[in-house]
């Protein structure tokens, strides 16, 4: 909730600040008769409805799971990035159809006292609020608000480039703003592609953080019983809102009663200390009474490390009696998954010809 809250307070600064600038750059664009400065008010009202959109995305990301949603709604804040970034994209273009126009017909501007000092302004408000609006959008871990910040930062760019083009024509005649305009249109409309992409990687689903993908298995390995921690994937659901399930390899003496109380401390534990809720944990047991069956695991292991492709072992469980042997491998996303197990199949089986052998293959999902 105060997560939300700042997003919405943050935003609602900057929708007054826009209103506040696209109004007095409006009269003064049309008093000085520059396309440059009207161009800038209507960025700035872009600006405003990004804001909102952003409040907006906020105020429904708070909604209550139900039936349809039972993760919540947290992820409506990617959609409401990807308006955003929507909106940057087409004050871009839009800036840069009309500077081209304004080449071919270049206009005869009249600028005055009032002018600069509205354009001055505009570039210190802009400056200040940019800052701010990123470092809030930091803090609250929004894209929406850093995406606000850094257009605000290119806004400043541009009134500042209008500022000196105005004071370049009052000074020899030479008219350069739409020029101008058009290189900061190809920064905003890239500013626009680099959101849209980042927001895209959130709704496909992007690889989990490191630092905290290690944390967890840090918490988890560090329990005397688990000997790894394994196939941890984290679903997420909207800023910090994030689920994981893992494997975690364990003695084969263990009873169900046992492994249900460690399995409710490590749920207990990452909680805790990483607020991600542990929402499955499987379960790989290892042999512990039978030395062949520990140097049989140990060869095998340097067999899979040695195969191109093959990242990492688990899971390792051998029946030596009944000649069943079975493990997980962490396939690279360089190779081809089938080609690599059957080489890897066939490597083993020179060792192991009476074997039964079971190889599952992992996704090379988490570090």
């Amino acid at each position: 909730m105060e997560r939300e809250q700042g997003i919405i307070k943050t935003s609602m600064v900057g929708i007054g600040a826009n209103l506040f600038l696209a109004a007095f750059k409006a009269v003064a664009g049309l008093l000085a008769g520059s396309i440059a400065i009207v161009l800038d008010a209507v960025n700035n009202l872009s600006d405003a409805l990004s804001s909102l959109i952003t409040i907006i995305g906020a105020r429904l990301s708070l909604k209550a799971p139900d039936k349809e949603h039972p993760m919540g709604h947290g992820r409506i804040e990617y959609v409401s990035d990807m308006v955003v970034a929507a909106i940057v994209l087409y004050a871009g273009i839009v800036a840069m159809t009309e500077s081209v126009k304004k080449i071919i017909n270049p206009p005869s501007p009249k600028y005055s006292v009032l002018s600069f000092v509205i354009l001055g302004a505009a570039i210190i408000v802009k400056l200040v609020m940019g800052t701010f609006v990123k470092k809030q959008g930091k803090k609250y871990k929004s894209n929406s608000l850093v995406a606000s910040g850094q257009d605000a930062f290119f806004d400043a760019v541009l009134s500042t480039a209008v500022f000196l083009c105005a004071l370049l024509y009052m000074n020899s005649g030479i008219l350069l703003e739409a020029y101008m305009s058009i290189v900061i249109s190809v920064f905003i409309i890239k500013a626009g592609i680099d959101i849209m992409r980042d927001t895209v990687d959130s709704l496909l689903g992007r690889r989990a953080d490191r630092v905290l993908t290690l944390k967890i298995k840090e918490i988890v390995n560090a329990i005397p019983e688990v000997r790894g921690c394994y196939d941890l994937i984290i679903y997420n659901y909207g800023p910090d809102k994030n689920y994981a399930s893992m494997h975690v390899e364990l003695p084969d003496i263990m009873t169900v009663a046992e492994v249900d109380v460690l399995t409710r401390k490590i749920q207990a534990s990452v909680y805790r200390k990483t607020q991600v809720v542990v929402t499955g944990v499987g379960v790989y047991s290892y042999n512990t009474t039978n030395d062949e069956a520990s140097c049989i695991r140990n060869a095998v292991q340097e067999k899979v490390l040695a195969t191109e492709g093959m990242l990492q072992m688990h899971g390792f469980f051998i029946d030596i009696e009944s000649k069943e042997m079975r493990f997980d491998v962490v396939v690279s996303f360089d190779i081809d998954i089938k080609e690599g197990l059957e080489a890897l199949t066939k490597d083993i089986k020179k060792d192991y010809p009476d074997y039964k052998l079971t190889i599952s293959p992992d996704v090379d999902i988490s570090d």
